[in-house]
């Protein structure tokens, strides 16, 4: 049995009720941990609520700045995006909570460590592969996979015997979870996947149709693959993040409703608020689209769907995650510039870039005359290349 254990903990329903199931079954110590991942929210109650719900000690830690430049950015320099849509807004961050975790659970001399998560989801492996791998005799409770309670509902009804207070409620039981990459919504109404989300639904950022009529130009400039600047100021990470947050959510970026495809075999809907992730991300490969060789950046993005896949099914600290990042941050060297982006009514466009590694050439791209480039020599090209081709109609007549 456990005698000491940390748990992952955002204030919210799941691990609310955790505290006190968590003593109740184990006599256990508890104490909480909350990173502060810029929720937009302020965390001190949180701290208290914790205490009063029955945790020995609660910590909050602010991991923004750690949480973009160890985690985001690493992720934005591969262009993850899972299944072609989602920005991994959730999973990048599990790694970084679970990390803490085990430093506070040696630091506090404790024996296992506990989330939230459910044993549906994604979540509760990602937590426990990155517990695993950073400290191997870790002890792992998790409750959903234990406890009586088989809904959200019967969460709520636990919580209002036990005078534990909670936000969510059975008219609004879906659930989100944020930080300063993104919002996620799943569950409640968004299980019925014909059904369109409720306006009540947007945080982040303003419905599309209620964005300015005027488009908004900035302008993001990159260093060896990273934002360094916006508009020509130079910011840190937090910083960019919040400023880009703002300007994108107002003009409407970064939404997305799916239907994805969980690790432990289901289908999950899930609609997502991604808006400074979005724009970075179209300016990233627009200050690569200059910089990257040719077969550079094809076999770069060959790597994108195992890359995304890996951090959506949790092997962040896994060692084919840290060989593929160290291929494509070796791809990120030249990859500085500028990319200018039109801001209007839900879309993000390229409409300048610039860098002083360009690999673009107007001599050589110009449908104009030029000296460099004789047109002559593609007719060799194109025979040499159709060669097999030929060979392929001859044989078959």
């Amino acid at each position: 049995m456990a005698k000491k254990i940390v748990l992952a903990y955002s204030g919210g329903l799941d691990t609310s009720v955790a505290i006190a199931w968590l003593k109740e079954t184990y006599n256990a110590e508890v104490i909480a941990f909350c990173a502060d991942l810029g929720q937009g929210e302020e965390l001190d109650p949180v701290k208290a609520k914790a205490l009063k719900t029955g945790a020995s000690k609660a910590y909050v830690e602010d991991l923004r700045e750690e949480f973009i430049r160890d985690y985001i950015f690493p992720m934005l320099r591969a262009n993850a995006i899972y299944e072609g849509v989602y920005l991994l807004g959730t999973s990048i961050a599990r790694p970084l909570i679970a990390k803490k975790q085990i430093e506070i659970a040696i630091k506090e001399g404790a024996d296992a460590v506990s989330h939230g998560s459910t044993g549906k989801g994604n979540d509760q492996v990602r937590f426990e592969l990155s517990y695993y791998a950073l400290k191997p005799d870790i002890k792992v409770i998790a409750p959903w996979r234990q406890w009586p309670f088989n809904s959200r509902e019967s969460l709520i009804e636990y919580s209002e015997k036990n005078g534990i207070p909670v936000t969510a409620t059975k008219a609004k039981p879906y659930s989100t979870d944020r930080n300063i990459l993104h919002i996620s919504y799943e569950g409640g109404i968004l299980e019925d996947p014909w059904a369109e989300p409720t306006e009540d639904m947007y945080t982040m950022m303003v419905p599309a149709e209620k964005a300015p009529d005027k488009p908004r130009y900035i302008e993001i400039e990159y260093k060896a693959g990273d934002p360094v600047a916006l508009n020509g100021e130079k910011l840190g990470p937090v910083a960019l993040f919040e400023k880009l947050n703002k300007l994108a959510g107002e003009n409407g970026i970064g939404r997305v409703d799916l239907v994805e495809n969980r690790y432990v075999g289901m289908k999950s809907r899930g609609v997502y608020e991604t808006p400074a992730g979005t724009v970075l991300h179209t300016a990233h490969r627009a200050v690569e689209s200059l910089t990257l060789d040719r077969e550079v950046l094809h076999l770069r993005d060959s790597l994108i769907p195992k890359y995304a896949e890996l951090v959506y099914y949790g092997y962040w600290f896994a060692p084919e995650r840290e060989i593929l990042q160290a291929t494509i941050d070796n791809t990120q060297k030249d990859v500085t510039g500028t990319a200018r982006l039109k801001l209007y009514k839900g879309s993000c466009s390229v409409v300048g870039r610039k860098s002083p590694n360009s690999l673009y050439h107007q001599e050589l791209a110009t449908f104009e005359a030029e000296k460099i480039y004789d047109q002559r020599d593609a007719e060799g090209f194109i025979k040499l290349n159709a060669l097999r081709l030929k060979m392929r109609k001859l044989l078959r007549g």
